[in-house]
């Protein structure tokens, strides 16, 4: 398969759901008369929004028009655990289908519930965002999102479900296995985070096939942020279509928004079920349209959990729709508030150095970021441990080293150190990749 033969083409409209086709002014006319049900809905049956209402002066009578929104309080991720584990649920225990939660590796996990309306609202999402990136009905999916707690491998094998496709539930890790499937299966699609999907193509090479030569046609990425230099790394090195989803558990799973082949411009969000604001990070007022910010979500159709402005702490801008006018789109997310380097007063992004190290064609996409604060200086150190393309000499590697760490200076404004590293040596992604590593001295 070449990637020469990959051609974007018009979307079949006849397959969409009746609400990708609403213009602007009917999916807000939509919005509002959802969201005066969710305030009023979250009010009189979750006590944590009964109190942050009252103690903000509010009631779900002053939601009149949709800038209203702005004066109710956010939700944040410390109210998912302060509530832990089901005081955030608007129904009855009976009521609740299903059951996920975070990791808790940071804390008490933030646990989310679905009643069986959910269940389905969210598979029929999910099978939006396939359908949007090209999976079509009665294709195969190897689906190497993780089961479990996690919402994604659950959430992903519903929706291709739920869009008529043929599952295969490998879930992550244990990639020989993988790539074995996927020559004996010969799926038609897989689902996967983008770091995972290159291992996955880093074992089929090692294992002597070509990338190019597998049954996949599309990709559909996500649960972590990642960049158009990824996506070209992955569709030229295996000849398909790579698009994003996106979603979060606190809000629903993946599913949330989903980035369409005809474009592949960012996600679009479907606005027919969430409310998306973009606001200041540090002064929390909301920003216009096209400012980058932080992400901000409101359910409008949540039964078992109905979330009023969460914290997402991803950091984006919304942009005007394009392959469906009516919904607005989410730009690539380029990182996290909470995941930001600041070095020597400069903030700083994983996804940038990726963006970087990409464009310089000696180096690969595997690479971690150690932060370290040298014996007896006041001033913190950042090293990119990278590993150079195969066939690389070291004088080659060591000129591409020079230039990342100028790129770096030029384009972000801060110094670091480069370190060219063994093919292979780095961790490799079996789900969600770690790429930030802390070890300055603990206070």
């Amino acid at each position: 398969m070449s990637t020469t033969a990959i051609k974007a083409t018009a979307a079949d409209t006849s397959t969409w759901d009746p609400e990708e086709s609403f213009d602007r002014a009917r999916i807000e006319e939509l919005q509002l008369e959802r969201l005066q049900w969710t305030v009023k809905y979250a009010y009189e049956n979750v006590d944590l929004y009964r109190r942050k209402f009252d103690d903000a002066g509010v009631h779900p009578t002053d939601l009149r028009e949709l800038s209203d929104l702005g004066k109710f309080p956010y939700t944040t991720k410390e109210d998912l655990r302060q509530t832990y584990p089901f005081g955030m649920f608007a129904v009855p225990q009976e009521r609740v289908a299903r059951i996920h939660a975070s990791s808790g590796t940071t804390g008490r996990p933030t646990v989310v519930g679905y009643t069986s309306g959910d269940l389905d609202r969210w598979a029929t999402l999910v099978a939006r965002c396939l359908r949007a990136s090209g999976v079509k009905k009665g294709q195969k999916v190897h689906n190497a999102y993780g089961y479990g707690l996690f919402t994604g491998g659950l959430g992903a094998h519903a929706g291709a479900e739920k869009l008529g496709c043929t599952v295969i539930p490998i879930s992550g890790g244990q990639t020989e296995r993988q790539v074995q499937l996927i020559q004996d299966f010969e799926p038609d699609a897989i689902l996967s985070t983008p770091t995972y999907l290159l291992t996955i193509l880093d074992a089929m090479v090692a294992a002597g096939i070509d990338p190019q030569g597998t049954s996949l046609k599309t990709a559909v990425l996500g649960a972590e942020p990642w960049t158009t230099q990824m996506r070209a790394e992955l569709e030229q090195r295996m000849g398909f279509d790579a698009c994003d989803i996106y979603g979060l558990s606190e809000v629903m799973g993946p599913g949330v928004a989903g980035e369409c082949v005809e474009t592949k411009d960012g996600s679009h969000i479907w606005e027919d079920h969430f409310r998306p604001e973009i606001i200041d990070p540090f002064t929390d007022a909301v920003l216009d349209d096209g400012q980058a910010g932080e992400l901000v979500f409101t359910s409008l159709t949540k039964e078992a959990l109905p979330i009023i402005r969460y914290r997402t702490h991803d950091l984006t801008r919304l942009l005007p729709g394009t392959a469906r006018p009516g919904m607005r789109r989410m730009d690539r997310i380029t990182g996290r508030s909470d995941d930001m380097i600041i070095l020597r007063g400069v903030n700083l992004f994983p996804t940038q150095i990726e963006e970087i190290a990409l464009r310089i064609p000696a180096l690969s996409p595997h690479f971690q970021l150690e932060l370290t604060r040298p014996e007896g200086q006041r001033m913190d150190q950042l090293t990119i441990r990278i590993e150079p393309r195969e066939g690389v000499s070291a004088d080659d590697a060591a000129a591409a080293a020079s230039e990342l760490s100028k790129q770096i200076k030029i384009h972000i404004g801060s110094s670091c150190a480069v370190s060219v590293v063994e093919p292979g040596s780095l961790t490799r992604s079996s789900g969600k990749l770690k790429r930030i590593y802390d070890l300055r001295p603990k206070a």
